[in-house]
């Protein structure tokens, strides 16, 4: 199949430009196409695995994907998706954060012999020289289209600040694309629906200063069909960092997927035939959990290997039918001895363990039964001590989602 089908039966394809001239280059030759991705953290998140796929996907069709990481735009920040700017970071932070984020990107492209690149972009942008970039480039861009960029328009509605360094960012990734065109035959970008106006910057300063053609595919924003959100902004993100989220509590994110979103989930984030995920997409009532099982065990297999998916999905299984576990394999959450030994209001360690948000929040979910080692309790004001241990450690249940070892200090 053309990579432009695969893309969109998959459900990758919200916005593409000339459409017919990407379909032929697809068939024509292999096409070099890049993502970019932010270093604002030390990990990625769930939230990068759309475009990661999307790189995926191309690369299985035979293209050249390349990840560019931002160690030059990351120090200004991506205002894209932003109300408000973006904390300034050291370039030591961004630089620890570029190195720890290309790690992850191994387990979804092949780099051997070239036929995926991971590229910095820190390597020009950083000795750019002022004046030559605005008379070089600067000089493409129009005012009078920039301020009609959403992200601009919607911080100078609600009069909230945008300082020249976020308005500049535009020509900053635009930049990206030229410079990858030049040394690598860069002829693609992808990313989210949010980087529209970037890339299409970026394929119009191609055409300006080199004369050649350049396109941009962006992927739709993918939220869970009842609104909800999982971000770092909202305090649950899910991390590709196994020692942010582990294993078992990334299998649990995906087996906890909505149920009206099992099959659009099973085609963007893994690599089943779509035969088969419209299969498992037609299970109904309690075969459902089924194809959810599948979409954890595939997505975490990609990310954290066969074995350690195993361990997560047996795990999972034994918890959901109130069997033990191996220990190893369920999250923990460290307190200190004095504090367990004092005791420890069980409203506080729910929002500690990260079961909730706060304690308001948690007192109803106690009145319906939290499980303390073996005991069921609901009552919002108990306290949980070192009576609490059984070998070694205390471990929360709340439903069949929730489950936490608190070790012994």
């Amino acid at each position: 199949m053309n990579a432009l089908d695969v893309l969109r039966e998959r459900g990758f394809v919200y916005q593409v430009s000339d459409e017919e001239a990407l379909r032929r280059a697809f068939d024509e030759s292999q096409v070099t196409v890049y993502c970019g991705y932010d270093p604002t953290d030390s990990s990625l998140t769930h939230g990068n695995l759309v475009t990661i796929m999307m790189l995926a996907n191309m690369q299985r069709c035979g293209h050249r994907p390349i990840a560019l990481f931002g160690g030059g735009t990351g120090m200004v920040g991506d205002p894209s998706d932003r109300d408000a700017s973006r904390p300034l970071m050291t370039v030591e932070t961004i630089d620890a954060n570029v190195a720890a984020q290309q790690q992850q990107l191994a387990r979804y492209l092949d780099f051997g012999d070239g036929r995926a690149r991971i590229v910095n972009n820190g390597d020009w942008l950083r000795g750019l020289k002022f004046l030559d970039f605005l008379r070089d480039t600067g000089r493409y861009f129009s005012i009078n289209q920039m301020v009609n960029m959403e992200f601009v328009r919607r911080r100078l509605d609600a009069q909230h600040n945008l300082s020249y360094l976020e308005f500049s960012y535009i020509l900053l990734q635009s930049y990206d694309y030229l410079e990858l065109y030049r040394r690598y035959g860069c002829t693609l970008q992808v990313g989210g629906q949010d980087q529209w106006a970037n890339i299409l910057g970026g394929a119009d300063l191609i055409r300006r200063v080199e004369g050649g053609r350049a396109f941009g595919l962006v992927a739709p924003l993918v939220t869970a069909s009842s609104g909800r959100k999982v971000s770092k902004s909202e305090g649950n993100a899910v991390y590709l960092d196994s020692n942010r989220t582990s294993p078992y509590e990334f299998y649990q994110f995906w087996l906890n997927t909505e149920d009206a979103d099992v099959e659009r989930y099973l085609a963007i984030y893994t690599f089943l035939p779509m035969e088969e995920v419209r299969t498992l997409g037609k299970l109904e009532g309690a075969a459902l959990r089924r194809a959810k099982e599948v979409l954890a065990f595939e997505v975490t297999k990609l990310l954290h290997g066969a074995e350690a998916a195993q361990q997560a999905e047996s795990t999972s299984r034994a918890l959901f039918r109130g069997e033990a576990a191996p220990a190893e394999a369920v999250p923990t959450t460290s307190v200190p001895a004095a504090q367990l030994a004092a005791g420890i209001p069980l409203t506080d360690l729910l929002v500690t363990a990260g079961f909730v948000k706060s304690k308001r929040e948690a007192r109803p979910r106690i009145q319906q039964g939290v499980t303390i080692g073996s005991e069921r309790v609901t009552d919002e004001r108990y306290i949980v001590t070192e009576a609490n241990l059984e070998d070694g450690g205390v471990m929360l249940r709340m439903g069949k989602r929730f489950h936490r070892i608190v070790p012994q200090p």
